[in-house]
């Protein structure tokens, strides 16, 4: 057994982890803004609002583990660039023994107006990349999914209009989104993925 798993498993035993946030996006300062990063922002928002620090490094990602509403969680944004996450998900999926219901996936949706937010218990990638990746991993579409809206380029070029970094108009748009984003990850912990659908969509 590797040293890391070890040391996970150290943790396991003392702090059950009973559901995953993974947060998408790619690692390194120059993407930190980027409006395919909303998966990564949501999440540090999440952390900060309950003290949690990404402290670890470990099975290809950057992971903080907590208790949230009781439950224990463990939260996670994957260190491997956005289309190979899935080596990140499927490592904590196995290690924890997780079903698939109990993960839930934050990212970009192009077709989703800024200030957007969707919760859904499954689906396809819809073209994103990263949740190709994860689909791929896991063998299976079916788990749940919170995707925030990025919006539409004007001019069609999708792969530049995603690694540019929001404006300064949508970054205070952004504000109230992080804020729903985080509120409908709590309500999802508490009440599970129907409940949170009902009360977000």
């Amino acid at each position: 057994m590797t040293r890391w798993l070890r040391l996970l498993r150290h943790r396991a035993q003392d702090e059950p982890v009973e559901k995953l946030i993974v947060g998408l996006g790619n690692p390194g300062r120059k993407y930190a803004h980027n409006r395919h990063n909303v998966g990564f922002q949501c999440l540090d928002r999440l952390a900060q609002a309950h003290g949690f620090s990404f402290a670890q490094r470990r099975a290809k990602a950057s992971l903080a583990l907590g208790k949230i509403a009781d439950v224990g969680v463990i939260l996670a944004e994957p260190l491997t660039y956005m289309n190979l996450s899935g080596r990140a998900v499927k490592q904590l999926v196995s290690f924890y023994q997780l079903s698939l219901e109990n993960i839930l996936v934050i990212y970009d949706d192009l077709d989703l107006p800024l200030g957007t937010i969707r919760l859904r218990p499954e689906g396809g990638s819809g073209g994103h990349k990263g949740m190709r990746s994860i689909i791929e991993a896991l063998g299976s579409q079916a788990f749940p999914r919170l995707r925030v809206g990025i919006g539409r380029p004007p001019n069609n070029d999708a792969v530049s209009y995603v690694l540019s970094d929001f404006t300064a108009d949508e970054q205070i748009t952004l504000e109230s989104v992080y804020e729903k984003a985080v509120a409908a990850v709590e309500f999802f912990l508490r009440e599970g993925i129907e409940a949170a659908m009902n009360a977000y969509n």
